[in-house]
Formats: C-alpha cells, sequence, structure tokens
C-alpha cells in the first residue's frame, strides 16, 4: 500500500462532514470521491512526524499538494477516495492506483489519520476497495506494498487476506538507511474464499457508484 512514489502503506479526527456523499460502504466506515478540496486535509494527515518515519513522505507545501490532487482526481487509472465513519467523520485516505484492466491489476494505497490509528478503520477501508475493486472492476490481483518494517500496515494487510509473496531488498532509501520492502497480493479466487461477508452483504443496496 502506497502514499508516495516508493509505495509504502502507512496505518496512520478530523471535522465532521455528515452531508458528504458517500459512494460505497464497507465494515464501519464510508468511502466518499476525493475532491481537491480535500488536499488541506490531506496535508495535515502527510505532516505527522510518524508517517514520515515510517513511509518516508516527502514534506511538500499545500498548493504542491493541492495540484498533485488535482491531477490524480482526473486521472483515469486511479480512483481515490476519503474514508469516512458513519457519522461523516473523515479518517483517512484510500485509493486503488496503476489499474490495468486489461490486464486486471491493481495496488492499493492508503494513509490514515493518526489520531485514529489502532481502530480497525484501515483495515474496514482496505476491505471495502477491494470488494470495489474485485465486485464492481474487473480486477484479477490487487497489489500493496510496505517497508517490512512497518508492522501495523502489515497486520492491516494480513488481516484484509492478503499474502506476503516477496521481499524488494534494499528498495527504499529513508533518512540515508536502505530499506526492505515487502509485496503483498491478494488474487480474486483468494478474495470469493474469504470467510467474511462483503460489503453489500453488510449495507443491501447501498452500493450504487455514480
Amino acid at each position: 500500500m502506497a502514499d508516495n512514489a516508493a509505495a509504502h502503506l502507512d496505518d496512520d479526527e478530523s471535522t465532521t462532514e455528515p452531508d458528504r456523499e458517500v459512494h460505497w460502504r464497507g465494515s464501519g466506515v464510508g468511502l466518499s470521491a476525493l475532491d481537491v478540496d480535500d488536499a488541506e486535509l490531506l496535508h495535515t494527515w502527510r505532516s505527522d512526524p510518524v508517517a514520515g518515519f515510517e513511509i518516508g513522505i516527502w514534506p511538500q507545501p499545500l498548493s504542491r499538494l493541492r495540484d498533485r490532487v488535482e491531477r490524480d482526481v482526473a486521472d483515469h487509472e486511479r480512483d481515490d477516495f476519503l474514508v469516512l465513519l458513519p457519522d461523516g467523520t473523515p479518517v483517512g485516505h484510500i485509493a486503488l492506483v496503476d489499474q490495468d484492466i486489461v490486464d486486471g491489476t491493481a495496488e492499493i494505497v492508503l494513509l490514515l489519520d493518526p489520531r485514529h490509528r489502532g481502530r480497525g478503520h484501515g483495515a474496514g477501508a482496505v476491505d471495502a476497495l477491494v470488494d470495489m475493486a474485485f465486485g464492481e472492476l474487473p480486477m484479477h490481483r490487487l497489489e500493496a506494498v510496505t517497508h517490512t518494517t512497518n508492522a501495523p500496515a502489515l497486520a492491516t494487510l494480513a488481516k484484509s487476506g492478503f499474502t506476503q509473496e516477496g521481499i524488494r531488498r534494499s528498495a527504499c532509501l529513508h533518512r540515508g538507511t536502505r530499506h526492505d520492502v515487502a509485496v503483498w497480493s491478494l488474487l480474486r479466487p483468494e478474495w470469493q474464499s474469504l470467510p467474511r461477508p462483503k460489503s453489500w452483504d453488510l449495507n443491501p443496496g447501498a452500493h450504487l457508484l455514480h
């Protein structure tokens, strides 16, 4: 899972937005399409020192991040969402990037609000996006990548049914030190056999994408 070019996952309170449209609902969370005006919120989360340490987010001004979000929103090979609690509180950003419809592959990236770590929202968001990718899109393989020392991210991926399939040795330079990164994946047949209920089983009639 990734938030930057090095492709890492970080299992990272905010203003409540009760009227924001939810496009997809999972277990305990909803996904709302990311908007350019969300850049300031993302900038706050990306400024967290723990996130910076764990996944090596490069500091950048809000104006540049806003430009990046604008490009991402217009990119047809990715879908970006805010992760919302049932009361509308945004607690994270999740995206399905590098979508290849022909091969049926994509990568999941995730960044959570630091004040909402360790509450299961990461796994809930990943499960919801996985269900969207396999249930509404013709994906066959989803990938996530993170530092081998990022224990919260590794636990989130394992909880969501991903399997670690390899290590990219010394693939990331962070604070003057080379780090290994772990490659995790989930295939459609594996998703189909997961014992958890799918998003549409939890929320009948609620999955109408716009």
